[in-house]
């Protein structure tokens, strides 16, 4: 009797769960901004899942931590439901959608061969760089709004349109939070204590972060031992996951160098996928199911992506439950906001580098097409035009363009 007292409350929780996070996955466009809203709107406002309050401190540590910001809200949201189990189930009611969409594409784009010279195509990385500008226009708005800020946004694009590079790229964030702690830390305010998040005990927290840590410096020695290609795509997509800071935009140059430049696949097949994860509803790192699809060659490519899939949000999952435990004590430490102003300042940078390289070097090829870029982004970010329906457009107007 006990065992079905216990049971049944877990069972109504994960049912609501998948039914909260099915519909999520379906509707939810418009990218990581969008998706704090649509969770807010659902978690808070309609369901009281949680205090307005607590939903902040989430939303708060999920912007400091690497990774997908609102998949890591979606992973702490199903734990503090249902636990692990719902927390792995709200993950994956949310992220299956836009993948399975992604990796039917892949197929479609393996189908049709060369796209060299594709109208469309060139449409799509078009809209790439409108939507990079944007992102990088909203954020340096909010997060650069001093001189000093800004001049560390500058100064890191400066360094990685020079000196590209992945180390190089870790190198500038963690010299952005260092400057912010040596600025800021007299003069930032000291937050105060949130709401106690209780999720996971200290010791299940620190198994997390130790298994985080030991993937992170394990699998490239793994990769040059044994020369198997489904751990070094493991070990790549697993970094692009474990350090970079500010979401899918921002991982666009770490993939592209990983795969890309690696022969895994041609540079016309990644913007492809990355104009047409812009049109599907969900989490912008399933762009991965539709890599390891299409860089996947055989009879069962699909398992190529959702392998790329498990490996880009792994790192994400295991920080959310290393870092919930702590992070009410973590926050209203003066010295960690100061170092967050300077980090996320780099952020931005690490961006604006990206939209020159390689999305606005690899996209621009006429006169013509610097206005069709300032139309596309006065659309999404002045009128609001949705990303999807911005994704058709820019499509069409690739086949008149090129």
């Amino acid at each position: 009797m006990s065992y079905t007292a216990t049971a049944s409350p877990l069972t109504s929780r994960l049912r609501e769960i998948a039914t909260a996070f099915s519909k999520l996955g379906l509707i939810s466009f418009g990218g990581p901004v969008a998706h704090i809203s649509y969770l807010h709107d659902e978690f808070v406002t309609r369901r009281a899942w949680l205090e307005d309050e607590a939903y902040v401190d989430l939303v708060a540590l999920c912007q400091f931590l690497p990774g997908p910001a609102s998949s890591q809200i979606v992973f702490a949201l199903g734990m503090r439901r249902a636990g692990i189990p719902g927390a792995l189930l709200a993950s994956l009611c949310f992220t299956l959608p836009s993948a399975i969409l992604m990796i039917a594409f892949a197929y479609g784009v393996a189908s049709v061969g060369d796209l060299r010279g594709a109208g469309w195509l060139h449409g799509l990385k078009l809209m790439s760089v409108a939507v990079v500008a944007q992102a990088v226009w909203g954020m340096g708005k909010k997060l650069c709004p001093d001189r000093a800020r800004l001049s560390m946004c500058l100064a890191a694009a400066a360094i990685l349109i020079a000196f590209p590079g992945r180390y190089n790229q870790i190198g500038v964030l963690a010299a952005g939070a260092l400057l912010g702690w040596l600025l800021y830390r007299t003069t930032v305010k000291t937050p105060e204590p949130g709401h106690s998040i209780p999720i996971a005990s200290h010791l299940v927290a620190a198994a997390a972060l130790l298994v985080y840590v030991a993937i992170l410096l394990v699998t490239p020695f793994l990769v040059s031992a044994t020369g198997n290609k489904s751990i070094a795509v493991f070990d790549s997509f697993y970094r692009a996951g474990a350090l970079v800071f500010g979401g899918g935009h921002v991982v666009l140059p770490l993939l592209r160098e990983e795969t890309v430049a690696r022969g895994w696949l041609s540079y016309d097949q990644f913007i492809a996928g990355y104009g047409a994860v812009q049109a599907v509803p969900g989490p912008l790192f399933t762009f991965s199911a539709y890599l390891g699809t299409i860089m996947s060659p055989g009879p069962n490519e699909w398992l190529g992506g959702l392998w790329c899939v498990f490996a880009i949000f792994l790192p994400a999952w295991l920080l959310i439950g290393a870092a919930l435990p702590f992070w009410d004590r973590l926050r209203s430490k003066s010295w960690t906001q100061a170092a967050l102003r300077g980090a996320n300042a780099t952020v931005v940078g690490v961006l604006l580098a990206a939209l020159y390289s390689p999305v606005m070097t690899e996209a621009v090829k006429k006169p013509l097409d610097v206005p069709a870029i300032m139309i596309a982004f006065g659309l999404l970010d002045a009128w609001k035009a949705p990303p999807w329906l911005m994704v058709f457009a820019m499509a069409a107007v690739g086949h008149w363009l090129l």
